[in-house]
């Protein structure tokens, strides 16, 4: 079993940490992807920044409270997973109103997973209070959080895994590959949905429909969501212009 030294103030230094890493992740696509830049800035106005901005605060703090306050030590909660389906809806709701039928999210691949994977170590790190934790299991890598119980370390799970899809899109990217330009930000809600839905059986949050927790139901809309937008015919990348 693997000790590890917790603090609440952990978290914070986490978040401005994930939030730095994916400020710069933000101007890898700025300076290397700036077709996606442009094309996100042709196709929308403010509006869609503040639909996205409110729909992914009140999801995060709307599905993370729902799960957190049906607990043993009830509290008030956000969660990543809930500000990334209320960011899309946000988004969604707005593209619907301005008549916009393209995908607008290619942008925010990079900075939302590189955030992802920093910003999880944080939740590690954060211990039990922070209601992150999973099941205990007596596997070599079991982490003990501050109560003597070996737990899976889900964050890191969750952190290696989108990890794993960043060494996958990112050279892909970087080739101009057409499901990484035209649909990598649906790849990207795809692979979160599916790794984040087997963490879930790890964790000890309260079933919601028979097996399944708030968040399970969550993945499932978030698949679904990922799924019928990759099934649709996109047109083909636009090619860099040459140097």
């Amino acid at each position: 079993m693997i000790d590890v030294p917790t603090a609440p103030w952990l978290h914070t230094l986490f978040d401005l940490a994930a939030w730095t890493a994916a400020a710069f992740g933000g101007r890898w696509v700025y300076r290397h992807r700036p077709a996606s830049v442009t094309q996100l800035a042709q196709q929308t106005a403010p509006g869609y920044f503040v639909a996205l901005a409110l729909g992914a605060a009140t999801g995060a703090w709307l599905s993370g409270s729902l799960n957190t306050l049906r607990l043993s030590t009830p509290g008030v909660s956000h969660s990543i997973a809930g500000a990334l389906a209320g960011g899309i809806l946000g988004v969604e709701l707005w593209k619907w109103r301005a008549k916009i039928t393209g995908s607008t999210g290619g942008a925010f691949v990079m900075p939302l997973c590189i955030g992802i994977v920093v910003g999880r170590w944080g939740c590690l790190f954060a211990g039990i209070a922070d209601h992150t934790y999973g099941t205990p299991t007596a596997l070599p890598w079991a982490v003990d959080l501050g109560d003597g119980i070996g737990r899976h370390p889900v964050q890191v799970y969750e952190s290696l895994a989108m990890a794993l899809f960043l060494l996958v899109y990112w050279p892909a990217l970087e080739r101009g590959r057409r499901w990484a330009v035209s649909q990598g930000f649906h790849a990207f809600v795809l692979a979160y949905a599916v790794q984040r839905f087997a963490w879930e059986f790890l964790k000890p949050y309260p079933p919601l429909l028979g097996p399944l927790n708030i968040f399970h139901l969550l993945m499932i809309g978030l698949g679904l969501y990922a799924v019928t937008w990759i099934a649709r015919p996109v047109a083909a990348p636009p090619q860099p212009a040459p140097a």
